[in-house]
C-alpha cells in the first residue's frame, strides 16, 4: 500500500493544500482543485493508498480545515481502496523519525 504523508500544519489553507494535495497524489493537472473535486478523485483512486495526516490539531483548527478533514473520512468511507490515519502530536511525545530502507 502507498503511503501519502500529509502535514496537517500546511493544509489549513484551501490554495496551499489544494496544490500540496495535488501534487502528494499526483492527480491530474486538470483536476478542479476544490473539495467537491478532491472527493471525486479520492473515491476514483484505483490503487490502495494511506493518507497519513500528522498535526490534525491545526487542521481542524481552521474552518478549511475542518471541511478538509470531513472530506478525507467521507472518501475513505466511501471508496475501500482509500485509508486514512489521522495522527494527533501529544507535546509529550518524542518527535517521530523515519526509517529510510
Amino acid at each position: 500500500m502507498e503511503t501519502v504523508k500529509l502535514d496537517g500544519a500546511l493544509l489549513h489553507a484551501r490554495e496551499e493544500a489544494m496544490e500540496l494535495l495535488g501534487q502528494a497524489l499526483c492527480l491530474p493537472e486538470w483536476w478542479g482543485r476544490n473539495l467537491d473535486a478532491l472527493y471525486d478523485c479520492l473515491t476514483d483512486l484505483g490503487r490502495p493508498v494511506r493518507l497519513a495526516v500528522s498535526h490534525r490539531e491545526e487542521l481542524e483548527g481552521t474552518a478549511f480545515g475542518q471541511r478538509l478533514l470531513r472530506v478525507l473520512e467521507d472518501a475513505a468511507a466511501e471508496n475501500p481502496w482509500l485509508e486514512l490515519e489521522l495522527e494527533t502530536d501529544s507535546p509529550q511525545d518524542p518527535p517521530a523519525q523515519e526509517l529510510q530502507w
